[in-house]
């Protein structure tokens, strides 16, 4: 994942009034934290930030401009509105070159397994711990013919170089199973039926 330069600048106003004038301005408010240093309050351009994240994914990386210095920064947590979907705001994490960060990753399963069976999808990411400038956007688990009866653990995922699994390996990601044949399923749906009838 490539770094990406962003300008921001200091917030001195705080609380959800200050926050609502920011975003009206087209801005996101932001807290840049980490290695010992004090939370700094900032506010980011709305639309570029967004941009960003739709381009780079949730574990952008990100050089700030700001008070004519340079900071690189991990997008560590985007808040979303439930309604409205924008930005919120956004917590960052300050990273130095080289350094291992912990994130969660999207698992995206692709392919078709053999004909008969049904997928059923335990996880949607997965933790690792990279290189803060190497965090791949996705892991990719292709589940072409896989037979029916089979189970793929955390641990049998293929991470990309310099990926190490930081959460549980043995996790279920995925299992593939026989799907049930149409009596079966009319099977299931008569027993609630005569459950019901018997009652009354």
């Amino acid at each position: 994942m490539s770094e990406v330069r962003l300008a921001a600048e200091q917030r001195t106003e705080f609380g959800k009034g200050a926050a609502r004038r920011t975003r009206r301005a087209g801005k996101i408010p932001a807290v840049l934290y980490g290695h010992g240093s004090d939370p700094k309050h900032l506010a980011l351009p709305a639309l570029e930030f967004a941009r960003v994240v739709r381009e780079h994914g949730q574990n952008a990386v990100l050089t700030l401009a700001l008070d004519g210095a340079n900071e690189l920064a991990l997008t560590k947590t985007v808040t979303t509105h439930p309604i409205k979907n924008y930005i919120e705001h956004v917590d960052l994490l300050i990273v130095q070159r080289g350094e291992k960060v912990t994130v969660e990753v999207p698992l995206v399963i692709s392919g078709e397994p053999v004909s008969g069976t049904l997928v059923t999808q335990d996880l949607t990411t997965i933790t690792i711990e990279a290189d803060a400038l190497n965090i791949p956007e996705q892991i990719e688990l292709s589940i072409a013919g896989v037979a029916a009866g089979t189970q793929i653990h955390v641990s049998d995922l293929n991470l990309p170089e310099g990926a190490t699994l930081a959460g549980d390996a043995d996790a279920l990601v995925v299992a593939v199973n026989e799907a049930p044949s149409a009596a079966q399923l009319e099977g299931e749906e008569a027993a609630p039926a005569a459950e019901a009838t018997e009652e009354s």
